[in-house]
């Protein structure tokens, strides 16, 4: 046995624990830019309240709130242009996995000059990043608890990852109690998300013993829970269990990366714009069929996890779960037409071609293309 496991990120975690977002923020200076997007935060009054606790403890606040869903290169290059502008210290992202994700290619382009697209497809090299503190009001990607920046290019339609290091939150502050501002629809498909997330990093060629572990726990955590609490917002232990899953998801993936399921949706959504976790609920029961007999062992513990038996109705169980919060959709359904099945199948080998050969199985490129067309 062989393995690494770095991961320093200060979590303070609990009901009511977004009062502290003046106090931690200003541990990292006075200036301080609030990145989210044009919306959520605003309409639940938490920006204000934000900003508020910021100046209470003799803070100044810079807002940049731009960031839209599958958050643009172009976005962060905007929101880093203003930070180093404005002389901030530190970078409060305040929102959903986009803002977060924003916020550190925000973060280190205020400290690397240059094209972010370089950094990411590592033409370059980074190693400094302002000070992220990262307040998350949704339960989903885990950018809360890693070292991934998810950005889309508007002009390629590329949709890949920086990781880095220094963009890992200095802090990130886990209120559950934040998380119930989510419709539904939002709440289904963000918690689906942490649970693809702990999923396929149990199903990683790079999985180890503590990936093991966190990722174990986070698929038990939102799988007892993803139900219940799309069914009744005031189950407060469940919200408390997917944010939690939601934490472990990205620390899980940040040792253990994702897999096919995660290779497979950045193409849809960078060319379609499509909802992420939508594109992961019609992807993942197609791409686990194919998958199940290279790692049956495996399969079988997540599916006694989500309620099932054995490897044989590992599909169903996830199937029967999607249907339960309303997430139970196709491709089609969400915008992708079959004649972008060509450019998708080329672009995973520009974007998602580690992530390919992570998963379990590993599928050629005709392989893909057939995936692609059963999840039509």
């Amino acid at each position: 046995m062989n393995f690494n496991y770095f991961l320093p990120v200060n979590l303070l975690f609990g009901k009511g624990r977004s009062d502290e977002i003046g106090k931690v923020s200003l541990g990292f200076g006075k200036r301080i830019l609030v990145a989210t997007g044009l919306n959520s935060t605003k309409k639940s009054g938490l920006l204000d309240r934000a900003i508020a606790l910021i100046e209470a403890e003799g803070g100044e606040c810079v807002v940049f709130d731009k960031i839209s869903p599958n958050p643009l290169t172009t976005t962060a290059a905007e929101g880093a242009a203003l930070a180093v502008s404005e002389g901030c210290d530190a970078v409060l992202a305040l929102g959903g996995g986009s803002i977060l994700d924003a916020a550190k290619g925000i973060a280190f382009l205020s400290k690397n000059k240059g094209d972010i697209n370089d950094y990411i497809y590592n033409r370059l090299t980074g190693t400094k990043a302002l000070p992220i503190v990262a307040v998350p009001t949704t339960c989903g990607t885990g950018s809360e608890a890693n070292r991934f920046s998810v950005l889309s290019n508007p002009v390629t339609n590329d949709k890949k990852s920086l990781r880095c290091d220094a963009i890992i939150p200095r802090a990130s502050i886990i209120d559950p109690e934040l998380m119930k501002t989510m419709p539904r629809d939002v709440m289904s498909a963000v918690a689906f998300d942490a649970l693809s997330h702990n999923m396929e990093a149990y199903l990683s060629k790079s999985a180890q013993p503590f990936s093991d572990i966190i990722a174990l726990e986070g698929i038990r955590l939102a799988g007892e829970n993803i139900v219940r609490v799309y069914e009744d917002y005031d189950f407060d232990k469940g919200w408390e269990a997917l944010s939690l899953a939601s934490v472990f998801g990205g620390r899980a993936i940040n040792t253990a990366s994702v897999g096919a399921c995660h290779a497979l949706e950045p193409p849809a959504s960078g060319l379609r714009n499509i909802v992420h976790a939508k594109g992961l609920a019609a992807l993942t029961p197609v791409i686990f069929e194919a998958a199940i007999d290279s790692n049956p062992e495996r399969f079988a513990v997540i599916s006694r996890l989500l309620g099932g038996k054995s490897e044989k109705d590992c599909v169903d169980v996830i199937i029967r779960l999607l249907r339960k919060i309303n997430l139970d959709t196709t491709l089609s359904g969400q915008g992708v037409k079959s004649e972008d099945i060509p450019w998708m199948t080329e672009n995973i080998k520009k974007v998602s071609a580690a992530n390919i050969s992570n998963f379990t199985k590993e599928f050629s490129s005709d392989e893909i293309a057939e995936l692609y067309k059963k999840a039509l």
